[in-house]
Protein backbone atom coordinates (compact mmCIF):
# COMPACT_ATOMS: atom_id res chain seq x y z
CA UNK A 1 0.00 0.00 0.00
CA UNK A 2 1.38 3.39 -1.02
CA UNK A 3 1.26 5.86 1.86
CA UNK A 4 2.82 8.71 -0.12
CA UNK A 5 0.55 11.78 -0.10
CA UNK A 6 -1.41 12.65 -3.22
CA UNK A 7 -0.69 16.26 -4.19
CA UNK A 8 -2.62 18.25 -6.80
CA UNK A 9 -0.96 21.36 -8.25
CA UNK A 10 -2.90 23.74 -10.52
CA UNK A 11 -0.85 26.05 -12.71
CA UNK A 12 1.77 23.32 -12.54
CA UNK A 13 3.42 23.87 -15.91
CA UNK A 14 5.47 27.01 -15.25
CA UNK A 15 6.95 29.27 -12.60
CA UNK A 16 6.04 28.64 -8.97
CA UNK A 17 3.56 25.88 -9.82
CA UNK A 18 6.16 23.87 -11.70
CA UNK A 19 8.78 24.34 -8.97
CA UNK A 20 6.21 23.21 -6.40
CA UNK A 21 5.35 20.05 -8.32
CA UNK A 22 9.06 19.23 -8.57
CA UNK A 23 9.58 19.91 -4.84
CA UNK A 24 6.77 17.56 -3.82
CA UNK A 25 8.13 14.96 -6.25
CA UNK A 26 11.52 15.17 -4.54
CA UNK A 27 9.69 14.29 -1.32
CA UNK A 28 8.29 11.20 -3.09
CA UNK A 29 4.69 12.44 -3.18
CA UNK A 30 2.28 11.24 -5.86
CA UNK A 31 1.69 14.31 -8.00
CA UNK A 32 -1.21 15.40 -10.20
CA UNK A 33 -0.25 18.22 -12.57
CA UNK A 34 -3.06 20.45 -13.81
CA UNK A 35 -2.70 23.00 -16.58
CA UNK A 36 -3.89 23.98 -20.03
CA UNK A 37 -1.01 22.92 -22.32
CA UNK A 38 -1.21 19.20 -23.02
CA UNK A 39 2.23 18.77 -24.59
CA UNK A 40 4.01 20.64 -21.78
CA UNK A 41 2.03 18.80 -19.11
CA UNK A 42 2.65 15.35 -20.52
CA UNK A 43 6.36 16.08 -20.84
CA UNK A 44 6.59 17.20 -17.20
CA UNK A 45 4.67 14.14 -16.03
CA UNK A 46 7.09 11.92 -17.96
CA UNK A 47 10.05 13.69 -16.35
CA UNK A 48 8.61 13.06 -12.89
CA UNK A 49 7.81 9.42 -13.60
CA UNK A 50 11.38 8.95 -14.79
CA UNK A 51 12.51 9.76 -11.23
CA UNK A 52 10.42 6.86 -9.91
CA UNK A 53 7.38 8.71 -8.59
CA UNK A 54 3.75 8.43 -9.66
CA UNK A 55 2.68 11.47 -11.67
CA UNK A 56 -0.30 12.29 -13.87
CA UNK A 57 -1.08 15.28 -16.07
CA UNK A 58 -4.74 16.29 -16.31
CA UNK A 59 -5.68 19.12 -18.63
CA UNK A 60 -7.87 21.67 -16.87
CA UNK A 61 -8.64 25.37 -17.04
CA UNK A 62 -9.63 26.48 -13.52
CA UNK A 63 -11.94 29.19 -14.89
CA UNK A 64 -14.48 26.53 -15.87
CA UNK A 65 -16.26 24.57 -13.15
CA UNK A 66 -16.92 21.48 -15.24
CA UNK A 67 -13.18 21.18 -15.92
CA UNK A 68 -12.30 21.65 -12.24
CA UNK A 69 -14.88 19.06 -11.20
CA UNK A 70 -13.53 16.61 -13.80
CA UNK A 71 -9.98 17.27 -12.56
CA UNK A 72 -10.89 16.31 -9.00
CA UNK A 73 -12.91 13.27 -10.11
CA UNK A 74 -10.05 12.01 -12.29
CA UNK A 75 -7.59 12.55 -9.43
CA UNK A 76 -9.80 10.44 -7.15
CA UNK A 77 -10.28 7.79 -9.83
CA UNK A 78 -6.50 7.52 -10.25
CA UNK A 79 -5.36 7.72 -6.62
CA UNK A 80 -8.45 7.33 -4.42
CA UNK A 81 -7.60 10.32 -2.22
CA UNK A 82 -6.45 13.93 -2.20
CA UNK A 83 -4.14 14.98 0.61
CA UNK A 84 -2.67 18.32 -0.47
CA UNK A 85 -3.86 20.81 -3.09
CA UNK A 86 -1.81 23.77 -4.27
CA UNK A 87 -3.75 26.37 -6.23
CA UNK A 88 -1.04 28.17 -8.18
CA UNK A 89 -2.88 28.94 -11.42
CA UNK A 90 -3.07 32.68 -12.07
CA UNK A 91 -2.34 35.57 -14.41
CA UNK A 92 -0.94 39.07 -13.98
CA UNK A 93 -3.31 40.79 -16.40
CA UNK A 94 -2.58 44.06 -18.21
CA UNK A 95 -0.94 46.70 -16.05
CA UNK A 96 -1.87 50.35 -16.38
CA UNK A 97 -3.73 53.15 -14.60
CA UNK A 98 -7.02 52.24 -12.95
CA UNK A 99 -8.74 54.82 -15.14
CA UNK A 100 -7.84 52.72 -18.21
CA UNK A 101 -9.13 49.40 -16.89
CA UNK A 102 -12.16 47.77 -18.49
CA UNK A 103 -14.71 45.10 -17.55
CA UNK A 104 -12.95 42.78 -19.99
CA UNK A 105 -9.57 43.23 -18.32
CA UNK A 106 -11.22 42.78 -14.92
CA UNK A 107 -12.83 39.52 -16.01
CA UNK A 108 -9.57 38.20 -17.47
CA UNK A 109 -7.76 38.66 -14.13
CA UNK A 110 -10.55 37.79 -11.72
CA UNK A 111 -11.77 34.73 -13.61
CA UNK A 112 -8.31 33.16 -13.44
CA UNK A 113 -7.09 34.37 -10.04
CA UNK A 114 -10.26 34.55 -7.95
CA UNK A 115 -12.92 32.41 -9.61
CA UNK A 116 -10.28 29.79 -10.40
CA UNK A 117 -9.19 29.64 -6.76
CA UNK A 118 -12.80 29.56 -5.56
CA UNK A 119 -13.78 26.72 -7.90
CA UNK A 120 -10.65 24.73 -7.10
CA UNK A 121 -11.24 25.03 -3.36
CA UNK A 122 -14.95 24.22 -3.74
CA UNK A 123 -14.20 20.81 -5.24
CA UNK A 124 -11.02 20.12 -3.25
CA UNK A 125 -12.88 20.81 -0.01
CA UNK A 126 -15.75 18.57 -1.06
CA UNK A 127 -13.28 15.67 -1.07
CA UNK A 128 -11.16 16.70 1.90
CA UNK A 129 -14.04 17.40 4.29
CA UNK A 130 -15.44 13.95 3.47
CA UNK A 131 -12.01 12.45 4.21
CA UNK A 132 -11.81 14.53 7.43
CA UNK A 133 -8.26 15.54 6.49
CA UNK A 134 -6.33 17.52 3.92
CA UNK A 135 -4.42 20.71 3.32
CA UNK A 136 -4.94 23.45 0.74
CA UNK A 137 -2.32 26.07 -0.12
CA UNK A 138 -3.30 29.01 -2.29
CA UNK A 139 -0.75 31.27 -3.95
CA UNK A 140 -1.20 34.96 -3.20
CA UNK A 141 1.34 37.78 -3.57
CA UNK A 142 2.82 40.74 -1.75
CA UNK A 143 0.07 42.54 -3.70
CA UNK A 144 -2.47 40.67 -1.58
CA UNK A 145 -1.46 42.95 1.28
CA UNK A 146 -0.39 46.12 -0.49
CA UNK A 147 -1.47 48.19 -3.44
CA UNK A 148 0.71 49.10 -6.40
CA UNK A 149 0.32 51.89 -8.92
CA UNK A 150 -0.58 50.41 -12.28
CA UNK A 151 -1.48 47.02 -10.82
CA UNK A 152 -4.96 47.63 -9.39
CA UNK A 153 -6.61 44.54 -10.86
CA UNK A 154 -3.83 42.13 -9.92
CA UNK A 155 -3.62 43.60 -6.42
CA UNK A 156 -7.39 43.43 -5.94
CA UNK A 157 -7.48 39.83 -7.15
CA UNK A 158 -4.83 38.75 -4.67
CA UNK A 159 -6.59 40.59 -1.83
CA UNK A 160 -9.61 38.49 -2.80
CA UNK A 161 -7.58 35.27 -2.73
CA UNK A 162 -6.49 36.02 0.83
CA UNK A 163 -10.09 36.66 1.89
CA UNK A 164 -11.21 33.39 0.31
CA UNK A 165 -8.36 31.57 2.05
CA UNK A 166 -9.29 32.82 5.52
CA UNK A 167 -13.01 32.19 5.05
CA UNK A 168 -12.45 28.67 3.70
CA UNK A 169 -10.11 27.92 6.60
CA UNK A 170 -12.82 28.81 9.11
CA UNK A 171 -15.39 26.69 7.29
CA UNK A 172 -13.10 23.66 6.96
CA UNK A 173 -11.47 23.69 10.39
CA UNK A 174 -14.08 21.49 12.08
CA UNK A 175 -13.36 18.78 9.48
CA UNK A 176 -9.65 18.79 10.26
CA UNK A 177 -8.82 20.39 6.90
CA UNK A 178 -6.33 23.26 6.79
CA UNK A 179 -6.40 26.16 4.29
CA UNK A 180 -3.51 28.61 4.04
CA UNK A 181 -1.76 30.76 1.46
CA UNK A 182 1.82 31.56 0.57
CA UNK A 183 2.38 35.12 -0.64
CA UNK A 184 5.59 35.57 -2.65
CA UNK A 185 7.36 38.84 -3.26
CA UNK A 186 9.13 39.43 -6.60
CA UNK A 187 10.13 36.01 -7.94
CA UNK A 188 12.41 35.40 -10.90
CA UNK A 189 9.78 34.07 -13.32
CA UNK A 190 8.46 34.95 -16.76
CA UNK A 191 5.52 36.63 -15.02
CA UNK A 192 7.86 39.07 -13.23
CA UNK A 193 9.52 39.90 -16.55
CA UNK A 194 6.13 40.59 -18.13
CA UNK A 195 4.94 42.59 -15.12
CA UNK A 196 7.94 44.91 -15.00
CA UNK A 197 8.23 45.24 -18.76
CA UNK A 198 11.93 46.25 -18.80
CA UNK A 199 15.19 45.41 -17.07
CA UNK A 200 15.27 48.93 -15.62
CA UNK A 201 11.83 48.58 -14.04
CA UNK A 202 12.73 45.14 -12.74
CA UNK A 203 15.90 46.53 -11.14
CA UNK A 204 13.91 49.36 -9.59
CA UNK A 205 11.44 46.88 -8.08
CA UNK A 206 14.21 44.69 -6.68
CA UNK A 207 15.98 47.69 -5.16
CA UNK A 208 12.98 47.95 -2.82
CA UNK A 209 13.56 44.42 -1.49
CA UNK A 210 15.71 44.41 1.67
CA UNK A 211 17.52 41.25 0.50
CA UNK A 212 18.25 43.12 -2.79
CA UNK A 213 17.27 40.29 -5.11
CA UNK A 214 14.36 38.40 -6.55
CA UNK A 215 13.37 35.14 -4.95
CA UNK A 216 13.51 31.89 -6.88
CA UNK A 217 10.52 29.67 -7.67
CA UNK A 218 12.28 26.94 -5.70
CA UNK A 219 12.36 29.10 -2.55
CA UNK A 220 8.61 29.63 -2.77
CA UNK A 221 8.05 25.94 -3.51
CA UNK A 222 9.86 24.97 -0.30
CA UNK A 223 7.57 27.30 1.69
CA UNK A 224 4.50 25.77 0.00
CA UNK A 225 5.69 22.23 0.77
CA UNK A 226 6.13 23.18 4.43
CA UNK A 227 2.71 24.84 4.74
CA UNK A 228 1.03 21.93 2.98
CA UNK A 229 2.74 19.30 5.12
CA UNK A 230 2.08 17.98 8.60
CA UNK A 231 4.98 20.09 9.85
CA UNK A 232 2.51 23.02 9.76
CA UNK A 233 -0.31 21.04 11.36
CA UNK A 234 -1.46 23.84 13.72
CA UNK A 235 -1.51 26.47 10.99
CA UNK A 236 -4.72 27.41 9.19
CA UNK A 237 -6.20 30.62 7.84
CA UNK A 238 -2.72 32.13 7.61
CA UNK A 239 -0.84 33.93 4.87
CA UNK A 240 2.87 33.09 4.89
CA UNK A 241 4.72 36.02 3.32
CA UNK A 242 7.97 35.06 1.60
CA UNK A 243 9.28 38.28 0.08
CA UNK A 244 12.86 39.07 1.10
CA UNK A 245 11.68 41.46 3.79
CA UNK A 246 9.56 43.59 1.48
CA UNK A 247 6.63 43.94 3.89
CA UNK A 248 8.77 44.32 7.03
Amino acid sequence: MNHAPVVLVTGALSGIGRATALAFARDKARVVLAGRKVEVGEKLAEELRATGIEAEFIQADVRYEEQVEALIERTLARFGQLDIAVNAAGVEGESGPLTEQTPERYAAVFDANVLGTLLAMKHELRVMTAQQRGSIVNVSSTMGLRGAAGMSLYSASKHAVEGLTKSAALEAAASGVRVNAVAPGPIDTEMLTRLTGSSERKAAMLSGVPLKRAGTPEEIAEAIVFVGSGKASYMTGEILRVNGGRTA
